[in-house]
């Protein structure tokens, strides 16, 4: 049990290290201006689609789709 717990860890540490946030790659390209606004708009936009679809994956609905959109929507983009 302790195996499969440890797996777990290691697991979503591994996840979370390999997705940046939107704020982090922005600081990493340095766009400016309407660049920057752009670039923004369209990483929040694909982290709803992606959030949208892991929401249909785990088959989620009201106020526990809601909760699960807002917190994967503002990990995806680094508020």
């Amino acid at each position: 049990m302790k195996r499969i717990a440890w797996g777990l860890c290691i697991a979503l540490v591994a996840v979370g290290m390999a997705h940046a946030s939107c704020k982090s790659e922005a600081t990493d390209k340095k766009p400016a201006g309407a660049a920057l606004t752009s670039f923004m708009t369209k990483c929040e936009r694909d982290a709803t689609a992606s959030c949208e679809n892991s929401s249909a994956e785990l088959k989620l609905a009201g106020a526990a789709k809601t909760s699960h959109m807002k917190k994967c929507v503002d990990d995806a983009v680094g508020r």
